[in-house]
């Protein structure tokens, strides 16, 4: 098939690095296993960022009219043109960013729609955010397939789908294999345990995870260990002076690239991010496919991609207490670390590597035959 890929968050080609980014760039790779064309035309962009309420009426009527376009260049080509697709797939679609594009050109066109990671939030409906939310619930009304990433949408997206569309569950993948190259390589021992968070450095709740991490390591500073923190943003220098106080136990590495990742996951011991309101989070993906056990909040749909007592410790999400005292547990029983480490490994390489992800993939794209 001929697929239009749709990211109405973040486009896969995005300078700016997220999780969005990298499952947008995973189901182009996946289509594209499966035999694929995936097609991103510049008409399908819309634009970046979450518009304010006073915008989101005067984005809905472009989208429209973009929507116009859309179907109107797609039944000018001619019936095999590489760019006359006949599939639209949406990968995310919430109340602050909907897919206003493809319910309209898939209906008007005939096509089947998919959406993957959809979520339908009830309390949405009213207030500055209820354009928004109705833009979902067009989507989902329209959908003939949506693969739910996290469970916690499951229900909500459910209530919503037409008679006889599905819904399929597809758990978040990556391709593991650069982390387990990194991982298998030989390094010296940690002088002292390296502690590793990877997490944008921005407001609202990542900042608030920062903070939970301060809290946490100024609980820890009767025992030994380093931490790395990677990642850059606008609220890079309030998280600075918030670490400030541990000296050179803290270490910045700002941004780094793809092919770095692999590696610096590889050389610490273990995984922290207290995940305030994280969705799931793919770093605790790639974390635990280098063999890293993984303390973190329980919150969202993390216990999905970090199973407690098997990969990692789920803690009561907020509080800094609680996660000092899984992080000191690891610390003082290697035993233990190593169990964690090894299941880790393993449960990301079976269920979340890229070759499950195109094999659920595959059986659920073959339900709109």
């Amino acid at each position: 098939m001929r697929v239009l890929l749709h990211t109405p968050l973040k486009p896969p080609d995005s300078e700016v690095a997220s999780g969005d980014r990298e499952m947008g760039r995973g189901f182009a790779r996946l289509l594209r296993q499966l035999g694929h064309s995936v097609i991103m035309p510049p008409l399908s962009r819309i634009a970046p960022g979450v518009p304010i309420f006073e915008r989101h009426m005067a984005l809905q009527r472009r989208a429209r009219a973009q929507a116009g376009r859309l179907i109107a260049r797609w039944r000018a080509l001619p019936a095999r043109h590489p760019e006359r697709y006949d599939l639209w797939f949406t990968y995310h679609c919430y109340y602050r960013k909907p897919d206003w594009l493809g319910p309209i050109v898939s209906r008007a066109l005939g096509i089947p729609y998919v959406i993957a990671e959809a979520s339908h939030a009830p309390r949405r409906a009213q207030g500055p955010t209820r354009l928004g939310h109705r833009a979902v619930e067009r989507a989902l009304a329209e959908a003939d397939l949506v693969l739910s990433v996290n469970p916690r949408d499951v229900p909500g997206v459910k209530a919503r789908l037409r008679p006889g569309a599905h819904q399929r569950w597809l758990p978040p993948f990556i391709d593991t294999r650069p982390f387990r190259e990194a991982a298998a390589k030989p390094r010296p021992a940690n002088a002292v345990p390296v502690l590793l968070s990877v997490g944008m450095m921005r407001s609202r709740d990542k900042l608030a995870s920062y903070r939970v991490l301060s809290q946490a390591f100024a609980l820890l500073l009767s025992r030994p260990w380093k931490a790395l923190l990677v990642g850059d943003g606008p609220a890079r220098g309030e998280i600075e002076r918030m670490m400030a106080p541990f000296g050179d136990r803290i270490r910045f590495t700002g941004a780094l690239s793809r092919a770095a990742l692999p590696d610096v996951y590889a050389g610490a011991d273990l995984y922290l991010w207290p995940a305030i309101n994280e969705a799931y989070g793919m770093a605790f993906l790639e974390a635990q496919a280098a063999g890293l056990p993984v303390v973190a909040g329980r919150t969202g749909g993390v216990p999905a991609v970090v199973t407690d007592g098997v990969t990692g410790m789920l803690t009561p999400i907020g509080d800094p207490v609680a996660f000092a005292d899984a992080v000191r547990r690891l610390l003082e029983r290697p035993d233990e670390w190593e169990r964690l480490a090894a299941g880790a490994a393993n449960r990301i390489a079976t269920h979340h590597d890229e070759r499950a992800a195109a094999r659920a993939l595959a059986a659920s794209l073959a339900l709109l035959r």
